[in-house]
């Protein structure tokens, strides 16, 4: 079956920078859009950056300049690079892909920004 595992959240002072990665299994992840979400209580759950599988990216205008998300095909493997991180970035991560009409989603990670 899918399986989506994130991992490489944790707490970090503001202006660090953290790396996190969704390794995916039971799907070839090359070949479809992958996107991180993230929730931060009381807020509503939103769409951070996606990348196709032809590379191309989308930001939300929140991270952009910041964030940076890449894939490894050979890995089966989507990071997001979080730099210049400030404390309205803490929220649980999610990977997410689409295969058809069939969401999959990773257990999360969660990115605490303090001091």
């Amino acid at each position: 079956q899918v399986q989506l595992v994130e991992s490489g959240g944790g707490l970090v002072q503001p202006g660090g920078s953290l790396r996190l990665s969704c390794a995916a299994s039971g799907i070839i992840f090359s070949i479809y859009t992958v996107g991180w979400y993230r929730l931060a209580p009381g807020k509503q759950r939103e769409l951070v950056a996606d990348i196709t599988s032809s590379a191309s990216t989308n930001y939300a205008d929140s991270v952009k300049g910041r964030f940076t998300i890449s894939r490894d095909n050979t890995k089966n493997t989507v990071y997001l690079q979080m730099n210049s991180l400030k404390p309205e970035d803490t929220a649980v991560y999610y990977c997410k892909t689409v295969r058809g009409r069939t969401g999959y989603w990773g257990q999360g990670t969660q990115v605490t920004v303090s001091s």
